[in-house]
């Protein structure tokens, strides 16, 4: 199942590229500092949200991910990528500065894309993965988790008021361990950058069927999850603003031992 959301973003790549939020200036000027050079790979680019900011911030990036539908968008904004699972992805040779990864590291195989990270690395060159995780004010989270309920009764894990980055410990530990397994890297850091954005109701209706369920959800139940948000929207007055931290795991690729 796992794999199946992972692979279905591509069914509607425009609205994915359009609705998706980008990521924190402050992140990105973080794992490029101190980099060998210039050169990234970004892991699971998908259209080429992270890619097209390393574009403008100078580096040279080629992306890789598995749905050639993400690709091709990626490639029609200027993006160089491949489509391949990354765990089997061939570098052919090539070495790069730094390895990203934005929204994605998690449908991936852990232990196996470690490796690869370091395989695809210079030696002092970083591996930094992030998410973009929203936690909604109360306000918000009781509006829309009701709205949940309602549409999704049968769902009793996910919930709005519960803190999203709670939810993803498990991710971020097990991401941390791949690495350390790995024993090609320095060890692993956690950094997190707060921000907020203003949404209006029809640019988080956007965004809902990009959700990693949503876009596997019956076309009818979807119509009456956004139907229910978009009146739990208006209540809220048209738009609220939505708090976002953005958590990166990161680790420098040490420098192979040699004899």
């Amino acid at each position: 199942m796992a794999r199946e959301v992972a692979e279905s973003f591509g069914a509607d790549a425009d609205r994915y590229d359009r609705a998706r939020p980008r990521y924190p200036v402050p992140l990105l000027d973080r794992v490029l500092a101190g980099r060998p050079g210039a050169e990234v790979l970004d892991v699971g680019c998908g259209t080429g949200i992270v890619a097209r900011q390393l574009l403008a911030a100078g580096c040279r990036v080629l992306g890789v991910d598995v749905d050639a539908r993400m690709v091709e968008l990626a490639r029609q904004s200027g993006v160089e990528a491949e489509v391949a699972a990354f765990e089997t992805w061939d570098t052919s040779g090539r070495t790069f500065d730094a390895v990203v990864s934005g929204q994605a590291w998690h449908w991936l195989e852990l232990n196996a894309s470690a490796s690869k990270a370091a395989s695809a690395l210079r030696a002092g060159g970083r591996l930094a993965v992030f998410w973009n995780l929203f936690q909604p004010t109360a306000e918000v989270a009781a509006a829309f988790d009701a709205v949940y309920r309602t549409v999704l009764p049968e769902n009793t894990v996910f919930s709005w008021t519960r803190p999203v980055i709670d939810a993803y410990a498990p991710i971020l530990m097990k991401t941390a361990d791949a690495i350390r397994a790995s024993a090609e890297f320095g060890e692993p850091e956690e950094w997190r950058f707060t921000w907020e954005h203003v949404y209006t109701r029809d640019a988080w209706l956007d965004q809902v069927p990009t959700f990693g369920n949503s876009n596997v959800m019956p076309a009818e139940k979807l119509a009456a999850l956004i139907d229910g948000l978009g009146a739990a929207i208006d209540e809220l007055g048209g738009q609220f603003t939505m708090p976002y931290t953005t958590v990166a795991i990161t680790a420098v690729r040490t420098a192979p031992t040699t004899g």
